[in-house]
């Protein structure tokens, strides 16, 4: 049964603007104890807001920001995420939070909603994927700095616990595959591969895609070619690029020390591929 969504709407939101939603953010509300006190709060000139709230009410989330509108919860990576906010304390321990199973069987199906909605797998990422390029779920705290530098949902939530419950509402037919490095299922690389590099014989298509599509592998396959032809990257990544396939030779290129994060992705891609 799909969560029942109760309207407390906020005024703190914004446009996405042209940023397409890649991260499911959850969060705890360090404060409020139920969906309706946290709504109220939300509705304060208080220059901040969340998607939803959840609390111990099976079945029954609070919607304070339609999803296809920007919430103002984690900082930078507004843009590109939808956010819950728990009732709950990031200093809460496991024991604390197994006795509030209601409110993680409704962060699961939550979970699985928005991830069905928007066409991505239910993967719980790391903090370099979820600040990086990757699809998939993730507490505030992965996001570090970038999202704001805070600490929740805390080391005891149970993550894992919720995710399983998660796959196991999810409303799609087809499995979700385990995610690998990037962020992405496996069925992701072997499509793109058969798609871009190959004659697309229907008999060759990998068994792991599922017969559609969804519009996140498409948005992945488009930024993965880009990657393999060098387009969008900067002179100083190519040339950094070049320099660590041909063993470091000096000197060395004219560029951070410090690479970004995205380099090194790109660098994975393009090596993978034999594209360099």
């Amino acid at each position: 049964m799909p969560l029942t969504r109760k309207a407390i709407p906020s005024p703190n939101y914004s446009s996405r603007g042209s940023a397409k939603v890649r991260l499911i953010v959850i969060h705890t509300a360090e404060g409020a104890t139920t969906i309706e006190s946290l709504g109220s709060y939300f509705q304060g000139d208080v220059g901040a807001s969340s998607h939803v709230g959840i609390d111990d009410k099976l079945g029954v989330i609070g919607e304070y920001v339609r999803r296809d509108y920007k919430a103002w919860t984690q900082a930078n990576a507004n843009p590109v995420a939808v956010s819950a906010e728990l009732c709950a304390f990031a200093k809460w321990t496991i024991a604390d939070w197994n006795k509030h199973p209601n409110m993680l069987e409704n962060c699961a199906r939550w979970i699985a909603e928005e991830a069905a909605h928007f066409g991505f797998p239910i993967n719980k990422l790391t903090a370099s994927q979820a600040q990086g390029a990757g699809y998939g779920v993730c507490q505030h705290a992965d996001l570090g700095s970038w999202g704001g530098g805070h600490w929740d949902c805390g080391s005891s939530f149970p993550m894992d616990d919720v995710l399983k419950m998660a796959k196991q509402f999810d409303p799609r037919e087809s499995p979700v595959a385990e995610e690998d490095e990037m962020g992405y299922p496996e069925w992701f690389w072997d499509w793109v591969m058969w798609y871009t590099a190959s004659n697309r014989d229907p008999a060759k298509r990998p068994a792991g895609a599922p017969k559609t599509i969804p519009q996140w592998a498409w948005d992945g396959q488009k930024e993965v070619q880009a990657v393999n032809e060098r387009f969008g990257m900067t002179e100083g990544e190519r040339d950094w690029i070049d320099w660590l396939a041909a063993n470091k030779p000096d000197p060395r290129p004219k560029v951070p020390q410090t690479i970004p994060d995205r380099w090194w992705n790109d660098n994975k891609w393009a090596v993978d591929r034999g594209k360099i």
